[in-house]
């Protein structure tokens, strides 16, 4: 695959997850009686990842997130040469969903954006009123986990053809545990995506969910290949493997 073509694929597989993610938190998650709340919302992010994971899992990897790029990078299984380039691709993808889901919630007569907008936010920003250090804590820690998940089903020893539904099913998971501390970002571009168009607080805080997820994704990328690399057993056992279906 050309660059382009990653980078098409990034940006269009962000522009998903953020109208599918954010769209449902502010379209559908409170409408009255018939709302799908934090389990609906939760799934819809989970089902973005899914679905553009088998969509474009073969062009680009489907990272959809400056975080996740971060840490596969950090593992070594990226070119340092195309980590900007995806991190861009990314913001534009989620910036274009911003504005698509903006066009669309503005349609209703009583929107908003005092309402969120579906940002990420914590302190008074936060819906369940968490601190800004059980913010950084939360968001450090899930997308250590998250970005282990993604290097762990990825992984060359691990089942082929069940990554999607692995790293889809975390993230909905994810957002299960964290709706209520941060509205869960776990992605710096899925944050930027929707906060540019909140403005003022969203924007003040939008630091934390850049730092964090990052962190937490460098430490994921830094550890997976150290604590878990393949053994020479491993690496025999794969040679074989592959000269028997010579």
């Amino acid at each position: 695959m050309t660059l382009s073509q990653k980078l098409f694929a990034e940006c269009l597989g962000t522009f998903w997850l953020v109208l599918g993610g954010c769209g449902s938190a502010v379209l559908a998650a409170g409408f009255p009686e018939l709302g799908i709340g934090f389990v609906g919302v939760s799934l819809a992010f989970g089902l973005t990842v899914l679905t553009m994971a088998y969509a474009i899992g073969h062009i680009s990897g489907c990272h959809l997130n400056p975080a996740v790029s971060m840490g596969i990078w950090s593992a070594g299984r990226m070119p340092t040469g195309e980590l900007v380039p995806y991190i861009i691709s990314q913001i534009l993808g989620a910036l274009i969903a911003g504005g698509v889901l903006y066009v669309i919630a503005s349609g209703q007569a009583d929107f908003s954006l005092s309402q969120g907008f579906a940002s990420n936010g914590y302190g008074e920003h936060s819906p369940g009123g968490f601190s800004l250090t059980a913010a950084l804590v939360c968001e450090i820690v899930l997308t250590f986990i998250f970005v282990m998940v993604i290097l762990g089903s990825t992984d060359v020893r691990a089942p082929a053809g069940f990554a999607p539904l692995a790293i889809g099913l975390c993230l909905t998971l994810i957002h299960l545990i964290s709706i209520p501390v941060t509205n869960t970002s776990v992605n710096p571009a899925r944050s930027t995506g929707v906060a540019l168009f909140e403005g003022g607080w969203a924007i003040s805080q939008l630091w934390l969910f850049w730092l964090a997820p990052i962190a937490g994704a460098l430490l994921a990328g830094f550890i997976y290949p150290r604590v878990f690399s393949p053994t020479v057993k491993d690496k025999r056992k794969a040679k074989n493997v592959v000269a028997d279906a010579l």
